[in-house]
């Protein structure tokens, strides 16, 4: 479980091997970081901004996943996306709610009062997105891993990272709903560019910058 010094990512810096370089203190850090990250996803769901004309809302679930990708790297971000995919299917309520679903007048839900949903993702219209969250982490991951959370790239891996989120979500968005390409677009895409926007920006920020604070630090 440890880390080459070429390729360690942020949790590396952070959170050394619990105990011992064993490889049971691997285990336990890994396993800390990916409950860890799928929580956070959790409550990055319960930011929610009611967008009309769609059933799709903004939430901050993409900043989650682009984090958990460029922090935990290609093998413990997917793992983070995929147990919070499983926790919100076996019944625990840490899916976004649809903004079909928010109280009439409602355009912004924070987090208090909880009011997650759960499912069966490929019965959900945003299912595709929840999938593609984990496919994004691993191509993020990938690119921390290479460096890139250090660097300018830092952006443009990000910006690939939604890419991907969009090439699994809109497909699955289209069949759920028996959309038309067009509506497709209309419900799933261009009405999210600009929060997107700032959620990749927000991210590109916080990974080199959290590397400073750690250089720093340990100078």
């Amino acid at each position: 479980m440890q880390a080459s010094a070429q390729h360690r990512v942020l949790a590396d810096a952070i959170l050394p091997d619990l105990g011992s370089n064993t490889k049971v203190g691997g285990y336990i850090r890994d396993a800390v970081l990916v409950v860890g990250f799928a929580l956070l996803m959790a409550i990055c769901a319960q930011i929610v901004i009611k967008l009309p004309g769609t059933v799709v809302p903004i939430t901050g679930q993409t900043f989650g996943c682009l984090l958990a990708g460029g922090a935990l790297g290609s093998r413990r971000g997917p793992l983070s996306m995929l147990l919070y995919m499983v926790i919100g299917m076996i019944g625990m309520p840490v899916f976004a709610v649809s903004g079909s679903v928010l109280a009439e007048g409602q355009s912004l839900h924070v987090i208090l009062p909880w009011s997650g949903s759960e499912g069966i993702v490929w019965s959900m219209a945003s299912g595709g997105y929840i999938v593609g969250f984990i496919f994004a982490s691993y191509l993020i991951g990938k690119l921390s891993e290479s460096g890139w959370d250090r660097k300018s790239k830092v952006i443009l891996s990000m910006f690939l990272g939604n890419v991907v989120i969009y090439i699994v979500g809109l497909p699955w968005l289209m069949i759920n709903l028996s959309a038309s390409l067009e509506n497709t677009l209309l419900w799933g895409l261009w009405p999210f560019i600009p929060g997107d926007a700032l959620k990749l920006v927000l991210a590109s920020m916080a990974l080199p910058g959290a590397w400073a604070l750690v250089d720093k630090i340990k100078k």
